[in-house]
């Protein structure tokens, strides 16, 4: 298993859910760097389970502790590690998951792949609990960016089928960036506010879950960013999305719809506003060639229904080799939506700082 990411700056994440702790190591950060540590809570208190009725009632502080490659106050140059002790876990819960597999979980895959030897106790390494350091290290991507001008935001783009008003694509105003940064559930049209949180509540009074899409926006990110072909920003920001537990699908632009287009409508048309080449419409993205061209890159990442759910499923018994039926137990969110929006804001702002 390699849990290491990056060529200019290395991350590498370790630690299971149930473990003594969680934390990620960063290699090749600048000395003299003077963290956050306000940007840094704010973000791992936005990911953090317990906070409300729409989450897992797991009640965790993800207080993180730096280990190394900090004295005082900057970093030193050599590798940051940082931990977040678990605290509130309740292993019995997962017992019968020696045998028992759970439909839409790496149980089995990570059985095969492992040997029966990983770690199953709250899905282990595989859960989005591990996401954690990955905030931390989003922070201070972020930091870094900010300095450079580029923002980050995102919002719940939709829950089940309930649609928020998307982002524009070629201008989004400072009143729509202030919102989505401030408010704890971040939507443009408070209107669907109160219907997506009903909806979650609903599902989980039925002991089920809901998916829903994160729409996200890199701004004021300059053009010449990227290469083409493997290491275009597309498909680095692809690979962390897809890093990310949960995201089945990423578009970018208009994404799929650009199909049910004609080249005249699809292509985004330049021209220039006081000195700047700008694009009239951004079908695109934000991306032509793998590169950056100015203009705000826009994606949207479809995040799939909690694969715990308190409903009877059928599953089979990996030891005795028989079908059999399954009830998850534990502490789950029924929608994970809301908590994986600043996790895809820190593997967006790891991709950009990669290529930057």
């Amino acid at each position: 298993m390699s849990g290491v990411w990056g060529k200019k700056i290395q991350y590498s994440i370790f630690g299971e859910s149930h473990g003594a702790a969680i934390g990620i190591t960063i290699s090749g950060l600048p000395a003299g760097l003077k963290l956050d540590f306000d940007l840094i809570k704010k973000e791992m208190q936005r990911r953090a389970p317990g906070s409300s009725d729409l989450v897992t009632p797991r009640k965790e502080e993800d207080n993180f502790e730096i280990l190394s490659g900090y004295f005082e106050g900057r970093t030193t140059g050599t590798p940051l590690c940082a931990i977040i002790r678990n605290k509130n876990t309740q292993s019995s819960d997962y017992t019968n998951l020696r045998y028992a597999m759970r439909p839409g979980h790496a149980d089995y895959s990570g059985r095969v792949k492992y040997k029966g030897f990983n770690d199953f106790r709250g899905s282990g390494h595989f859960s989005g609990r591990i996401t954690a350091g990955l905030v931390f290290a989003g922070a201070i991507a972020k930091q870094i960016l900010v300095e450079k001008g580029i923002k980050i935001i995102s919002h719940v783009n939709s829950i089940y089928n309930i649609k928020d008003t998307s982002l524009d694509l070629t201008n989004i105003s400072e009143d729509i960036i202030n919102k989505l940064s401030t408010i704890p559930f971040p939507v443009i049209d408070d209107k669907a506010t109160e219907k997506m949180k009903q909806c979650i509540r609903k599902a989980k009074e039925e002991k089920n879950s809901v998916g829903g899409v994160v729409e996200c926006a890199i701004l004021n990110i300059p053009p010449g960013i990227g290469d083409p072909f493997f290491d275009s920003l597309e498909s680095t920001l692809a690979h962390l999305l897809f890093s990310v537990p949960a995201v089945k699908a990423v578009e970018f632009g208009k994404g799929f719809e650009i199909t049910t287009m004609k080249g005249s409508q699809a292509n985004d048309p330049y021209y220039i506003d006081n000195g700047t080449i700008k694009t009239s419409s951004n079908n695109n993205g934000g991306i032509i060639g793998g590169i950056t061209n100015g203009m705000p890159v826009i994606f949207r990442c479809a995040i799939k229904p909690t694969a715990s759910i308190s409903l009877e499923q059928n599953t089979v018994d990996i030891i005795d080799m028989n079908n059999t039926t399954l009830t998850v137990e534990g502490r789950h969110d029924p929608c994970i939506v809301p908590r994986v929006l600043p996790v895809i804001e820190a593997v967006s702002a790891l991709a950009v700082l990669e290529h930057i």
